[in-house]
């Protein structure tokens, strides 16, 4: 179900856009459409961000699904969505709980993530998707893709959390609820864990986005981050039967993303020796690039 008037068309006023340091005079209506809009799902409204070919979405590619990383939503998708909307429609749901999507009335298991988002894809009676999953949402997309193998045509997984025994400590305590206290001081240590996530030498806004993002999603980003770390990994993703790509950016899953390969023999992989944290943000036209000849396929 669609609110309000989301998918309204833009206006064909000419615009200036540049691109890789080249400008160029065209009319918005050759551009992708990016509107927003409410679906019902088991937990109550679905909120999806969407990017429509120029044409309309007609005789264009597959559609693509993507699925955001723990704690953000599918905003981190926004400039990713203008680009891979010139070919296919693309779809980036707030995960239940997350952003402006409806909560679960209880802690979810993985499977009922994935349940959840599966009710968006029944409502739209898609015939084929492809799905991309970053971080637990990666293991999101691996569970549509097993529980759906007729419906998903292909699969692209970024930092995928096959984790180790000290990786998956490591993940609790990140991930633990912060109580808010009278005089403000739990909102420095979450600016410190957001700070750490990306590391240094990551810009400001980026940081100051993602904080934003973890205050909101809240006690969510706790039942996600539990859910994936209860998830049997190593065990479901070889019973992945769809092509797949894996996308490694050198942040702090790196090296768990190369366990995910070892579970995939026959997987593509790309790596971003030079992308860490906020790939999709950051470079949203390197991971444009990489993924548009497998979607092709």
């Amino acid at each position: 179900m669609v609110r309000g008037n989301s998918w309204q068309y833009l206006l064909p006023v000419p615009e200036q856009s540049m691109v890789k340091g080249i400008v160029s005079s065209r009319p918005v209506e050759a551009e992708p459409r990016v509107r927003r809009g409410y679906f019902e799902s088991r937990y109550g409204q679905l909120h999806v961000h969407n990017a429509i070919p120029p044409g309309g979405g007609f005789e264009e590619g597959t559609p693509l699904l993507c699925l955001h990383k723990n704690p953000l939503s599918g905003r981190l998708f926004e400039r990713f969505l203008a680009l891979a909307g010139r070919d296919r429609s693309v779809y980036a749901p707030d995960i239940p709980g997350f952003g402006e999507s409806d909560p679960p009335p209880s802690r979810p298991t993985l499977v009922e993530y994935a349940a959840g988002i599966g009710d968006f894809l029944d409502a739209m009676r898609f015939r084929q998707i492809d799905v991309l999953g970053y971080h637990a949402g990666a293991l999101i997309a691996a569970e549509l893709a097993i529980l759906r193998p007729k419906q998903v045509r292909r699969v692209v997984l970024t930092s995928v959390p096959v984790l180790t025994e000290a990786e998956r400590e490591s993940i609790k305590r990140a991930y633990a609820p912060t109580q808010p206290v009278p005089d403000g001081s739990h909102l420095a240590l979450e600016w410190q864990r957001t700070v750490d996530a990306y590391g240094p030498g990551a810009p400001l806004e980026l940081v100051t986005q993602s904080f934003v993002e973890r205050l909101r999603n809240g006690v969510h980003a706790a039942w996600l981050a539990h859910a994936a770390l209860q998830y049997p990994v190593r065990e479901r993703l070889s019973l992945i039967t769809q092509p797949v790509l894996l996308l490694r950016p050198r942040d702090d899953l790196w090296e768990a993303t190369l366990r995910a390969r070892e579970l995939l023999p026959k997987a593509r992989c790309v790596d971003f020796q030079e992308q860490g944290q906020g790939l999709f943000q950051a470079a949203p036209e390197l991971v444009a690039d990489a993924i548009r000849e497998f979607l092709r396929g």
